[in-house]
Order: C-alpha cells, then sequence, then structure tokens
C-alpha cells in the first residue's frame, strides 16, 4: 500500500508539472498569429516529432516496443487526444474563449462519470467538492470574456471536453501500460486533417522567422514534455483528478498573458484563480496528510509484532 500512495504523489507531480509547462500555450498562440489550420498544421508535426524525440530519449532500443505496448487502446487514445485538439482550437475561432475555458472546466466533472459509469471508480466526497469548486472558480475567470457565443463554437468546446476526458478514462482500462507515446499518433492526425482543410496546402502561409521560433519552443517543447508528463497521470491517479489538476493551466496561463501582455485580469478572475489554486492546495495537503495516516497505520501493527517478538 505503502508503494500505491508513492504512486499517487507521483502522479500529482507529474501532473500538475506538465500543467505549469504547458501554460503558456494560449499567450504563445497570441504571439504566433497564424490562422488555424495553419497552427493546427505546425502544431501537429512539431508535436508528432516532440512527442517520438521523447520515446527514444526514454526506451531507445525498446523504441517501437513502448508503440507496440498500448495496441488498440493506444490507438483510441491518438484519436481523442487529436479530438480535444480539434475541438479546443475551433471552439476558440466559432465561439469567445471564455466559453471555451468554462466548458473544457467541466472535463473532470466528465471524466469522474465516465469512470463510475466503465470503470466502477468511486471518488471520495472531497474530489467531488474539488471538482464543484474548481469549476466555479474557473467559471469566475473567464466570466467577462463569457457570453451566448455560437451553438457550433460551444460544440466543438464541448467535443475538447469529452474527449479529453474519456482519454483520461480509456487510459485507466491499461493499467500499468504507459499511453504517451500514442501522443505522435494524434500529432500526426491533427497535422493530416489541417493539411487537408488547408486544400492540400493551397492556402496556407509561411510563418515569419518570428513566428517560427515561437511554433518551435511551444510545440517541439513545451506541448511534448507537458503532455507527455499529464498523459502519464492516469497511471496514478483516476481520469478525474488528473483533469482537475489540469484547471491549473487555466489559472497560470491567465497570468502569462496578464505578464507578457499586460492584459489585466478582473478582480473576478483574481478570485477565480485563488479559489482554484487554493482548493488545489488544500486537496494536496488533505491527501498527504491521509497518506501519512495511512502508513502510520501499517506500520503500528508491524512495530507491535516486532517488540512482542523482542519480549519473547
Amino acid at each position: 500500500m505503502s508503494q500505491a500512495l508513492s504512486r499517487r504523489q507521483q502522479g500529482w507531480l507529474m501532473t500538475a508539472g506538465g500543467a505549469l509547462i504547458i501554460s503558456p500555450d494560449a499567450l504563445l498562440i497570441k504571439l504566433i498569429a497564424l490562422p488555424d489550420q495553419d497552427i493546427l498544421l505546425w502544431r501537429g508535426l512539431l508535436t508528432a516529432l516532440g512527442f517520438s524525440l521523447i520515446v527514444y530519449a526514454r526506451h531507445r532500443a525498446g523504441f517501437f516496443d513502448a508503440y507496440r505496448r498500448c495496441g488498440m487502446t493506444g490507438i483510441g487514445v491518438a484519436v481523442l487526444f487529436s479530438f480535444s485538439t480539434f475541438g479546443f482550437v475551433l471552439g476558440n475561432q466559432y465561439t469567445k474563449g471564455g466559453n471555451v475555458l468554462i466548458i473544457l472546466a467541466s472535463a473532470p466533472l466528465i471524466a469522474a462519470v465516465l469512470s463510475r459509469m466503465f470503470l466502477k471508480e468511486h471518488l471520495p466526497r472531497r474530489t467531488w467538492v474539488a471538482i464543484f469548486l474548481c469549476l466555479l472558480g474557473t467559471s469566475l475567470i473567464v466570466l467577462d470574456d463569457a457570453g451566448a457565443g455560437s451553438w457550433i463554437g460551444n460544440g466543438f468546446a464541448l467535443l475538447a471536453a469529452t474527449a479529453l476526458a474519456a482519454n483520461f478514462t480509456l487510459c485507466r482500462t491499461r493499467p500499468g501500460v504507459d499511453m504517451s507515446p500514442m501522443l505522435t499518433l494524434a500529432g500526426l492526425i491533427v497535422a493530416l486533417v489541417a493539411f487537408v482543410i488547408s486544400g492540400f496546402g493551397a492556402s496556407l502561409t509561411v510563418p515569419s522567422p518570428e513566428s517560427m521560433v515561437w511554433l518551435v519552443v511551444l510545440c517541439l517543447a513545451l506541448l511534448p514534455l507537458g503532455f507527455t508528463l499529464i498523459q502519464r497521470g492516469p497511471l496514478y491517479l483516476p481520469a478525474a483528478e488528473v483533469g482537475l489538476l489540469m484547471l491549473m493551466e487555466v489559472v497560470v496561463g491567465t497570468l502569462w498573458v496578464w505578464w507578457i501582455l499586460a492584459e489585466r485580469p478582473s478582480a473576478l478572475a483574481f478570485m477565480g484563480g485563488a479559489i482554484v489554486l487554493g482548493t488545489l492546495l488544500v486537496k494536496g495537503l488533505m491527501e498527504r496528510r491521509l497518506e501519512r495516516s495511512r502508513i502510520t497505520a501499517l506500520k503500528s501493527p508491524q512495530e507491535t509484532l516486532k517488540q512482542g517478538r523482542a519480549v519473547c
């Protein structure tokens, strides 16, 4: 049990670290300033290359085995991850960014329902409370940018949230199998579809040198590293908790835009960010305290037994 509890800590660190690494995503997309189909094409190609380099660095001689172990489940993970990418990018094109983020914040709730239905996973009450508090906090962050928007855009955002939640839930069906290598395939799917949408390259534009630098930083480095860590989260945590920790990206990403582009968040946004980060901090401290209590409870009978043997 102590080993399982240690793995849980690893899951928290990996997922939270991954969310922090990808947090400049929205900022860098603003700095790149390319049409959506161009961003999707470069994002797909560069992330596929970045993911494959990470797989090679981790597995070396076992490079191809890392992909084979994922099996058909891995293909499903890749397709779902590509759907979440399309939903996020196209959702921002057809509706307000605030709507997209609010709907994306429902991913942990969707993951909790899917895990309950298909995996029979029971979440403790504290996790449900944390999910609803973070959903409230995220809503406050983007309240100024939210509105009726477009049903098409809201639908794309819902597709992104559902695909993300389903991805994490699907990973839980293969315990002990790392599905992160299949994000390479997801990048290739995104690039291929973007190439077709662009009229097989007819409407693509050549990025400026500055935009190309930001594309390389974001898509070849930050996204592959961050999402590799996040995709490994379901190895250690329930799908709902992985989605919950990803909300850190919304909070920190808002701060990045404020710092670099001087787009000052509203007072409500600050309050929402405090609710999300405070909730995650309190939940993390509670989990750590419970973990220590369980370890102590496990050690006590063993120590009593050792003392009895010493007396004999």
